[in-house]
Protein backbone atom coordinates (compact mmCIF):
# COMPACT_ATOMS: atom_id res chain seq x y z
CA UNK A 1 0.00 0.00 0.00
CA UNK A 2 1.37 3.40 -1.04
CA UNK A 3 1.66 5.66 2.05
CA UNK A 4 -0.40 8.86 1.95
CA UNK A 5 2.37 10.67 3.82
CA UNK A 6 5.70 9.02 3.01
CA UNK A 7 8.21 9.27 5.84
CA UNK A 8 11.75 10.03 4.65
CA UNK A 9 14.87 9.94 6.82
CA UNK A 10 18.04 11.82 5.82
CA UNK A 11 21.54 10.72 6.81
CA UNK A 12 23.84 13.63 5.93
CA UNK A 13 27.42 14.11 7.05
CA UNK A 14 28.50 17.49 8.41
CA UNK A 15 31.10 19.05 10.66
CA UNK A 16 34.33 21.06 10.78
CA UNK A 17 36.24 18.66 8.54
CA UNK A 18 33.63 17.94 5.85
CA UNK A 19 31.79 21.26 5.92
CA UNK A 20 28.06 21.89 5.74
CA UNK A 21 27.35 21.28 2.05
CA UNK A 22 25.98 17.74 2.49
CA UNK A 23 23.52 18.93 5.11
CA UNK A 24 22.40 22.02 3.21
CA UNK A 25 21.64 20.18 -0.01
CA UNK A 26 19.83 17.48 1.97
CA UNK A 27 17.72 20.16 3.65
CA UNK A 28 16.92 21.51 0.19
CA UNK A 29 15.69 18.10 -0.97
CA UNK A 30 13.74 17.73 2.28
CA UNK A 31 12.00 21.03 1.52
CA UNK A 32 10.99 19.80 -1.94
CA UNK A 33 9.71 16.51 -0.52
CA UNK A 34 7.73 18.28 2.20
CA UNK A 35 6.00 20.47 -0.39
CA UNK A 36 4.92 17.23 -2.09
CA UNK A 37 3.42 15.76 1.07
CA UNK A 38 6.30 13.81 2.59
CA UNK A 39 7.27 13.96 6.27
CA UNK A 40 11.04 14.37 6.59
CA UNK A 41 13.42 13.83 9.47
CA UNK A 42 17.19 13.84 9.96
CA UNK A 43 19.45 11.41 11.75
CA UNK A 44 21.49 13.78 13.88
CA UNK A 45 25.00 12.63 14.78
CA UNK A 46 27.21 14.67 17.11
CA UNK A 47 28.88 16.11 14.00
CA UNK A 48 25.71 17.23 12.24
CA UNK A 49 23.55 18.24 15.21
CA UNK A 50 25.03 21.76 15.65
CA UNK A 51 24.29 22.70 12.03
CA UNK A 52 20.78 21.24 12.29
CA UNK A 53 20.25 23.33 15.42
CA UNK A 54 21.19 26.44 13.44
CA UNK A 55 19.56 25.88 10.06
CA UNK A 56 16.67 23.52 10.79
CA UNK A 57 15.75 23.85 14.48
CA UNK A 58 12.17 22.73 13.84
CA UNK A 59 13.13 19.73 11.70
CA UNK A 60 12.17 16.36 13.18
CA UNK A 61 15.24 14.35 14.08
CA UNK A 62 16.55 11.16 15.62
CA UNK A 63 19.69 11.38 17.72
CA UNK A 64 22.56 9.05 16.81
CA UNK A 65 25.55 8.34 19.04
CA UNK A 66 27.98 8.55 16.13
CA UNK A 67 28.32 8.66 12.35
CA UNK A 68 29.45 5.05 11.70
CA UNK A 69 27.11 2.34 10.41
CA UNK A 70 26.60 0.65 13.79
CA UNK A 71 25.62 3.90 15.53
CA UNK A 72 23.29 4.84 12.67
CA UNK A 73 21.70 1.39 12.61
CA UNK A 74 21.10 1.50 16.36
CA UNK A 75 19.35 4.85 16.03
CA UNK A 76 17.23 3.53 13.15
CA UNK A 77 16.05 0.40 14.96
CA UNK A 78 12.27 0.32 15.19
CA UNK A 79 11.76 3.49 13.17
CA UNK A 80 8.99 3.30 10.59
CA UNK A 81 10.42 5.21 7.63
CA UNK A 82 9.42 4.56 4.04
CA UNK A 83 12.67 5.79 2.48
CA UNK A 84 16.18 6.95 3.30
CA UNK A 85 18.36 9.61 1.70
CA UNK A 86 22.15 9.35 2.10
CA UNK A 87 24.60 12.23 1.60
CA UNK A 88 27.71 10.87 3.26
CA UNK A 89 31.09 10.04 1.68
CA UNK A 90 31.86 7.64 4.53
CA UNK A 91 29.03 5.28 3.53
CA UNK A 92 29.02 2.91 0.55
CA UNK A 93 26.79 0.15 -0.86
CA UNK A 94 27.01 -2.26 2.10
CA UNK A 95 26.01 0.57 4.45
CA UNK A 96 23.27 1.88 2.16
CA UNK A 97 21.76 -1.58 1.73
CA UNK A 98 21.97 -2.50 5.41
CA UNK A 99 20.50 0.77 6.66
CA UNK A 100 17.76 0.96 4.02
CA UNK A 101 16.70 -2.61 4.80
CA UNK A 102 14.67 -2.99 1.62
CA UNK A 103 13.14 0.47 1.78
CA UNK A 104 13.41 2.95 -1.08
CA UNK A 105 16.59 5.00 -0.97
CA UNK A 106 18.37 7.84 -2.75
CA UNK A 107 22.10 8.52 -2.61
CA UNK A 108 23.50 12.00 -3.24
CA UNK A 109 27.07 11.79 -4.52
CA UNK A 110 29.63 13.76 -6.48
CA UNK A 111 32.66 11.48 -6.35
CA UNK A 112 31.75 8.32 -8.31
CA UNK A 113 34.56 6.57 -6.45
CA UNK A 114 32.86 3.69 -4.59
CA UNK A 115 29.99 1.20 -4.99
CA UNK A 116 26.65 2.78 -4.11
CA UNK A 117 23.33 1.30 -3.08
CA UNK A 118 20.07 3.11 -3.59
CA UNK A 119 17.20 3.00 -6.02
CA UNK A 120 18.19 6.50 -7.14
CA UNK A 121 21.64 8.12 -7.34
CA UNK A 122 21.89 11.89 -7.76
CA UNK A 123 25.13 13.50 -8.97
CA UNK A 124 24.79 17.06 -10.25
CA UNK A 125 28.31 17.34 -11.68
CA UNK A 126 28.22 19.18 -15.04
CA UNK A 127 30.26 16.53 -16.87
CA UNK A 128 28.92 13.45 -15.11
CA UNK A 129 27.92 10.59 -17.44
CA UNK A 130 26.08 7.27 -16.86
CA UNK A 131 29.28 5.35 -17.66
CA UNK A 132 30.85 6.84 -14.51
CA UNK A 133 28.46 4.74 -12.43
CA UNK A 134 28.23 1.61 -14.59
CA UNK A 135 30.43 -0.47 -12.28
CA UNK A 136 29.33 1.30 -9.10
CA UNK A 137 25.55 0.76 -9.14
CA UNK A 138 23.04 -1.96 -9.97
CA UNK A 139 21.67 -2.05 -13.48
CA UNK A 140 18.22 -0.91 -12.36
CA UNK A 141 19.45 2.10 -10.36
CA UNK A 142 17.96 5.33 -11.66
CA UNK A 143 20.67 7.93 -12.29
CA UNK A 144 19.90 11.65 -11.96
CA UNK A 145 22.97 13.26 -13.47
CA UNK A 146 23.90 16.86 -14.22
CA UNK A 147 22.96 20.34 -12.97
CA UNK A 148 19.32 19.91 -13.94
CA UNK A 149 19.05 17.79 -10.79
CA UNK A 150 21.16 20.03 -8.51
CA UNK A 151 19.32 20.58 -5.20
CA UNK A 152 18.73 24.34 -5.12
CA UNK A 153 16.34 25.91 -2.64
CA UNK A 154 13.04 27.12 -4.08
CA UNK A 155 13.76 30.72 -3.11
CA UNK A 156 16.52 30.87 -5.74
CA UNK A 157 14.25 29.79 -8.58
CA UNK A 158 11.71 32.37 -7.38
CA UNK A 159 14.16 35.27 -7.78
CA UNK A 160 15.96 33.95 -10.88
CA UNK A 161 14.21 36.24 -13.37
CA UNK A 162 14.74 39.32 -11.20
CA UNK A 163 18.41 38.47 -10.73
CA UNK A 164 19.05 37.98 -14.43
CA UNK A 165 17.36 41.31 -15.21
CA UNK A 166 19.74 43.29 -12.99
CA UNK A 167 23.05 41.97 -14.32
CA UNK A 168 24.31 45.33 -15.65
CA UNK A 169 25.76 48.56 -14.32
CA UNK A 170 28.80 49.21 -12.13
CA UNK A 171 29.97 47.04 -9.25
CA UNK A 172 28.56 48.32 -5.97
CA UNK A 173 28.26 45.14 -3.89
CA UNK A 174 30.31 41.94 -3.70
CA UNK A 175 29.58 38.74 -1.76
CA UNK A 176 32.22 36.42 -0.29
CA UNK A 177 30.94 32.99 0.72
CA UNK A 178 33.59 30.32 1.24
CA UNK A 179 31.48 27.71 3.02
CA UNK A 180 29.91 27.54 6.47
CA UNK A 181 32.90 25.88 8.10
CA UNK A 182 35.46 28.10 6.32
CA UNK A 183 37.99 25.33 5.71
CA UNK A 184 41.51 26.56 6.50
CA UNK A 185 40.32 30.06 7.31
CA UNK A 186 40.20 30.89 3.61
CA UNK A 187 37.46 33.55 4.02
CA UNK A 188 39.68 36.00 5.89
CA UNK A 189 42.46 35.44 3.32
CA UNK A 190 40.08 36.36 0.50
CA UNK A 191 38.64 39.42 2.24
CA UNK A 192 42.11 40.65 3.14
CA UNK A 193 43.03 40.67 -0.57
CA UNK A 194 39.77 42.37 -1.55
CA UNK A 195 39.81 45.31 0.83
CA UNK A 196 42.54 47.42 -0.86
CA UNK A 197 41.17 46.67 -4.34
CA UNK A 198 37.47 47.49 -4.16
CA UNK A 199 37.26 51.16 -3.29
CA UNK A 200 33.86 51.98 -1.79
CA UNK A 201 32.27 48.69 -2.84
CA UNK A 202 30.26 47.00 -0.05
CA UNK A 203 31.64 43.55 0.84
CA UNK A 204 29.05 41.12 2.22
CA UNK A 205 30.62 38.11 3.96
CA UNK A 206 28.61 34.95 4.71
CA UNK A 207 30.11 32.39 7.07
CA UNK A 208 29.22 30.06 9.93
CA UNK A 209 29.27 30.93 13.58
CA UNK A 210 32.17 28.54 14.24
CA UNK A 211 34.26 29.60 11.23
CA UNK A 212 37.94 30.22 12.04
CA UNK A 213 37.83 33.47 10.06
CA UNK A 214 35.06 34.95 12.21
CA UNK A 215 37.34 36.53 14.82
CA UNK A 216 39.74 38.28 12.42
CA UNK A 217 36.85 39.38 10.20
CA UNK A 218 35.01 40.83 13.19
CA UNK A 219 38.11 42.90 13.94
CA UNK A 220 38.34 44.03 10.31
CA UNK A 221 34.65 44.97 10.22
CA UNK A 222 34.97 47.07 13.38
CA UNK A 223 37.06 49.64 11.50
CA UNK A 224 36.03 49.05 7.87
CA UNK A 225 32.51 50.29 7.17
CA UNK A 226 32.35 48.39 3.85
CA UNK A 227 32.38 44.96 5.51
CA UNK A 228 29.02 43.40 6.43
CA UNK A 229 29.16 40.08 8.28
CA UNK A 230 26.28 37.62 7.83
CA UNK A 231 26.72 34.80 10.35
CA UNK A 232 24.76 31.59 9.71
CA UNK A 233 22.75 33.46 7.08
CA UNK A 234 19.37 31.92 6.31
CA UNK A 235 18.55 34.06 3.24
CA UNK A 236 21.44 33.42 0.89
CA UNK A 237 19.14 33.98 -2.09
CA UNK A 238 18.83 37.67 -1.24
CA UNK A 239 22.56 38.07 -0.58
CA UNK A 240 23.41 36.48 -3.94
CA UNK A 241 20.65 38.32 -5.78
CA UNK A 242 21.89 41.69 -4.54
CA UNK A 243 25.57 41.06 -5.33
CA UNK A 244 27.17 42.29 -8.56
CA UNK A 245 29.60 39.40 -8.38
CA UNK A 246 30.55 36.71 -5.89
CA UNK A 247 33.67 34.98 -4.69
CA UNK A 248 32.59 31.51 -3.59
CA UNK A 249 33.92 28.12 -2.65
CA UNK A 250 33.32 25.59 -5.43
CA UNK A 251 30.78 23.55 -3.45
CA UNK A 252 27.01 23.33 -3.77
CA UNK A 253 26.74 27.14 -3.79
CA UNK A 254 27.85 27.10 -7.44
CA UNK A 255 24.40 25.82 -8.46
CA UNK A 256 22.77 28.72 -6.63
CA UNK A 257 25.16 31.07 -8.44
CA UNK A 258 24.22 29.54 -11.79
CA UNK A 259 20.51 29.69 -11.03
CA UNK A 260 20.81 33.46 -10.49
CA UNK A 261 23.24 34.01 -13.38
CA UNK A 262 25.75 35.66 -11.06
CA UNK A 263 29.28 36.47 -12.28
CA UNK A 264 31.69 34.60 -10.03
CA UNK A 265 35.22 33.73 -9.07
CA UNK A 266 34.94 30.17 -7.78
CA UNK A 267 37.61 28.84 -5.41
CA UNK A 268 38.46 25.15 -5.06
CA UNK A 269 38.96 24.43 -1.36
CA UNK A 270 38.52 20.62 -1.44
CA UNK A 271 39.49 17.87 -3.89
CA UNK A 272 35.90 16.80 -4.52
CA UNK A 273 35.19 20.26 -6.00
CA UNK A 274 37.74 20.04 -8.81
CA UNK A 275 35.62 18.24 -11.40
CA UNK A 276 32.70 20.66 -11.16
CA UNK A 277 35.04 23.65 -11.12
CA UNK A 278 36.79 22.36 -14.23
CA UNK A 279 33.47 22.01 -16.03
CA UNK A 280 32.56 25.59 -15.17
CA UNK A 281 35.86 26.72 -16.67
CA UNK A 282 35.20 24.75 -19.86
CA UNK A 283 31.81 26.40 -20.25
CA UNK A 284 33.09 29.90 -19.49
CA UNK A 285 30.68 30.12 -16.55
CA UNK A 286 33.11 31.22 -13.82
CA UNK A 287 36.68 32.27 -13.14
CA UNK A 288 38.14 29.30 -11.25
CA UNK A 289 40.93 29.51 -8.67
CA UNK A 290 42.64 26.99 -6.40
CA UNK A 291 43.13 27.93 -2.75
CA UNK A 292 45.99 25.42 -2.43
CA UNK A 293 47.98 26.95 -5.28
CA UNK A 294 51.08 28.87 -4.20
CA UNK A 295 50.06 31.64 -6.60
CA UNK A 296 46.48 31.83 -5.28
CA UNK A 297 46.66 35.41 -3.98
CA UNK A 298 47.96 36.79 -7.27
CA UNK A 299 45.38 34.84 -9.26
CA UNK A 300 42.65 36.16 -6.96
CA UNK A 301 43.85 39.74 -7.46
CA UNK A 302 43.67 39.36 -11.23
CA UNK A 303 40.24 37.73 -11.15
CA UNK A 304 38.83 40.47 -8.94
CA UNK A 305 40.16 43.22 -11.19
CA UNK A 306 38.64 41.53 -14.25
CA UNK A 307 35.28 41.32 -12.51
CA UNK A 308 35.42 44.92 -11.32
CA UNK A 309 36.63 46.59 -14.50
CA UNK A 310 35.18 44.51 -17.33
CA UNK A 311 31.37 44.62 -17.66
CA UNK A 312 31.54 42.52 -20.84
CA UNK A 313 33.31 39.78 -18.86
CA UNK A 314 30.62 39.90 -16.18
CA UNK A 315 27.87 39.72 -18.79
CA UNK A 316 29.50 36.70 -20.45
CA UNK A 317 29.90 34.87 -17.15
CA UNK A 318 26.30 35.65 -16.19
CA UNK A 319 24.86 34.30 -19.42
CA UNK A 320 26.99 31.16 -19.37
CA UNK A 321 26.21 30.41 -15.72
CA UNK A 322 22.46 30.90 -16.15
CA UNK A 323 22.47 28.35 -18.96
CA UNK A 324 23.81 25.60 -16.69
CA UNK A 325 21.19 25.36 -13.95
CA UNK A 326 17.57 26.51 -13.68
CA UNK A 327 17.08 25.88 -9.95
CA UNK A 328 14.38 23.21 -10.37
CA UNK A 329 16.56 20.18 -9.58
CA UNK A 330 15.31 19.54 -6.04
CA UNK A 331 11.77 19.10 -7.32
CA UNK A 332 12.89 16.65 -10.00
CA UNK A 333 14.86 14.62 -7.46
CA UNK A 334 11.95 14.63 -5.02
CA UNK A 335 9.61 13.27 -7.69
CA UNK A 336 12.09 10.50 -8.50
CA UNK A 337 12.29 9.39 -4.86
CA UNK A 338 8.52 9.47 -4.44
CA UNK A 339 8.21 7.28 -7.52
CA UNK A 340 10.72 4.82 -6.01
CA UNK A 341 8.67 4.74 -2.78
CA UNK A 342 5.51 4.00 -4.75
CA UNK A 343 7.24 1.21 -6.69
CA UNK A 344 8.45 -0.42 -3.48
CA UNK A 345 4.98 -0.21 -2.03
CA UNK A 346 3.45 -1.92 -5.09
CA UNK A 347 6.04 -4.71 -5.19
CA UNK A 348 4.76 -8.12 -4.03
Amino acid sequence: MIPETPRVLFIADAGPEVGGGHLMRSLTLAEALSVRGAACAFLASPQSAPLLDTFAPAMSRIEAAGADRNALAAALAGQGFDALVFDHYGLARPDHDALAGGRASLVIDDLANRPLGGDVVLDSGPNRRPVDYTLLTDGDTRLLLGPEFAPVRSRFAAVRASSLARRSGPVRRVLVTMGLTDVGGVTSRVVDRLRPRLGDVVIDIALGGQAPSLRPLTRMASHDRRLRLHIDATDMATLLHDADFVISAAGSTVWEICTLGLPAAVVVVADNQRAAAGALTERGAALVLDATDAAFEGALDRAVMRLVTDPAQRAHLSEAAAGICDGQGAGRAAEALLQAIAQKARAP
